[in-house]
């Protein structure tokens, strides 16, 4: 089955989604990234116990941070899926690339090619 999604999609593999951090997400958006997703496994079965649910409230808190420096919140979005799910996953890709589509480029990459 060969599964398609955007190639614009840049994945980071992570021993655990609890692992990535604020920072992280952040920094992503400031090397110039249009947005971040975080895709885990399902909540409640994490192998290192609660990885998922800290993921998760990172996430909300780049959103938040995201709201109330003037960009949209949205850019950020976190999933749950087992490894199963391929077509899902494609799904899920398409669903954010649409969505980042929507909202346009990343404002800081663009006032960043304006000061240039």
């Amino acid at each position: 089955m060969r599964l398609t999604y955007p190639t614009s999609i840049k994945i980071v593999r992570v021993p655990c989604t609890g692992k990535v951090d604020v920072i992280h997400m952040l920094r992503a958006f400031e090397k110039g990234a249009d947005g971040v997703c975080v895709i885990g496994c399902m909540e409640g079965d994490c192998h290192f116990k609660a990885g998922n649910f800290r993921a998760r409230k990172h996430v909300e808190q780049v959103q938040k941070i995201l709201t109330t420096v003037g960009i949209e919140g949205e850019r950020v979005k976190m999933y749950n899926l087992s490894s199963g799910e391929g077509p899902l996953f494609a799904k899920y890709a398409n669903e954010i690339h649409e969505k980042i589509m929507e909202l346009g480029p990343n404002p800081i990459k663009l006032k960043k090619k304006q000061a240039a």
